[in-house]
């Protein structure tokens, strides 16, 4: 990850988890809370709920592995924590990266979404 680091502390988790702001959808949830720095820090969260430990760590490998292939397209300075819901058991790459950027994009963290809203607020388009 060239612009991030990990979050390995649990205090770190627990001031996400207390202070950001939540979206959820089917296989994951993201808790994102501005760091005040110039790169991401990311923690991901897979309970033993979701499978025993290879379950487990194929989960946070799949969701480690779809952030980083995309954190060029995230927007900088943030904290997130991203947590495994039971139904991610069975997630695929490819069900993985599209829950991980859909809830980036509900967050508003994607600099695609940030520049078009930037766009329309400094043109009046008629549609």
């Amino acid at each position: 990850m060239k612009f991030s680091e990990s979050l390995k502390k649990n205090s770190d988790f627990q001031r996400v988890y207390r202070e950001g702001k939540s979206y959820a959808n089917r296989f994951l949830v993201m808790y994102l809370l501005e760091n005040g720095t110039g790169f991401n820090r990311i923690g991901i969260s897979v309970s033993k709920k979701v499978g025993n430990s290879v379950i487990r760590h194929r989960v946070k490998r799949l969701v480690k592995e779809a952030y980083r292939l995309h954190e060029d397209m995230l927007l900088q300075g943030f904290d997130i924590v991203v947590i495994a819901r039971i139904s991610a058991k069975k997630i695929s790459y490819w069900e993985t990266k599209s829950a991980l950027m859909h809830l980036a994009s509900l967050q508003n963290i994607l600099k695609l979404n940030k520049e078009m809203s930037e766009i329309e607020k400094n043109n009046d388009f008629v549609y």
